[in-house]
């Protein structure tokens, strides 16, 4: 533990920053499974459920959570399985 003053605020909010990115990467991945599994059902939320996919990637790219073509690959690929079942 830190015995500077700055240091140990430091600490604390970087644990607070790490704890709301880990929620907002959690709902990225959740909502690509789940449209992921949408497309592949062929479900009538199969659009919803990607234009939620790609709003989350945006923001988790946004945020520098992940890289920025990374989540344009995820919604290309997403679109792609889309186009193909649709």
């Amino acid at each position: 533990m830190p015995n500077i003053k700055s240091a140990i605020k430091r600490v604390k909010t970087s644990e607070k920053s790490k704890a709301q990115n880990i929620t907002v990467k959690s709902t990225m991945r959740t909502a690509v499974k789940k449209a992921e599994a949408a497309i592949v059902n062929n479900d009538t939320e199969a659009k919803t459920s990607f234009a939620l996919a790609a709003s989350k990637l945006d923001k988790a790219a946004a945020k520098g959570l992940i890289h920025k073509n990374k989540a344009a690959r995820k919604k290309a690929r997403l679109m792609k399985k889309l186009n193909a079942n649709g």
